[in-house]
């Protein structure tokens, strides 16, 4: 049995929550970008396996919590590949993270304001909701590239305020981004949550001040 994470959800109007890493689970992103791609980029120029891989390393850290590097138009330019279409070659590997439907079913009788904050591009999102049909829980769905920035960026917070009407005070924000969080934590959003695992493939991560879900099962 987990223990609860206590909140006081009266005092909580808002819930921003992540998508990638927080409802659903990593390991969808992870095995594209770091399997998939490499291998249909390895394909697309007869190169190795590791070869591949390293190429393509290279470029994602080089812009890495970026807005382009979470556009898979730029992506698409980029590496002259039809991303979106490679996405969908692997999206049954699409899940949601256990007890994320009763969560948003229970903020959903709490009469909260819930807005889907991510970074993941719109034809992503798509692909996603393809798969998992969460969609209908959210009062709105806002992504980062609609703001012009990622949200681990300074200055994002600032400019979706003067998009989005909410209280910092009486906002809750669960991300699996240490540096996001952080960036919420900078502008005084009061109620922020890590994820203790985000990719079910891989180990737990360390959330160092923050405390982290394992199950949202723990939050009602």
């Amino acid at each position: 049995m987990l223990d609860k994470i206590s909140l006081d959800w009266q005092k909580i109007h808002t819930v921003f929550l992540d998508m990638d890493g927080t409802l659903l689970d990593l390991h969808y992103d992870n095995h594209f970008w770091l399997e998939h791609m490499p291998t249909r980029y390895a394909e697309k120029h007869q190169l190795q396996p590791d070869e591949a891989k390293k190429q393509l390393t290279s470029r994602y850290e080089k812009i890495k919590g970026t807005l382009n590097w979470y556009c898979i138009d730029h992506w698409s330019e980029q590496l002259e590949m039809d991303v979106p279409a490679l996405k969908q070659e692997v999206f049954e590997r699409i899940k949601a993270r256990d007890n994320v439907m009763p969560f948003l079913d229970f903020l959903r009788q709490k009469k909260k304001h819930i807005i889907l904050l991510t970074n993941a591009h719109p034809k992503t999102i798509r692909i996603k909701f393809q798969q998992v049909s969460i969609e209908k829980y959210f009062d709105k769905i806002i992504t980062s590239h609609e703001i012009g920035i990622a949200k681990e960026e300074a200055g994002f917070w600032d400019k979706l305020h003067q998009t989005l009407d909410f209280d910092r005070q009486s906002s809750l924000f669960i991300d699996d981004n240490l540096t996001v969080l952080r960036a919420a934590q900078q502008y005084n959003i009061a109620y922020l949550l890590a994820i203790h695992q985000p990719d079910s493939q891989q180990g737990v991560m360390d959330t160092e001040e923050f405390t982290a879900i394992k199950c949202f099962q723990q939050l009602f």
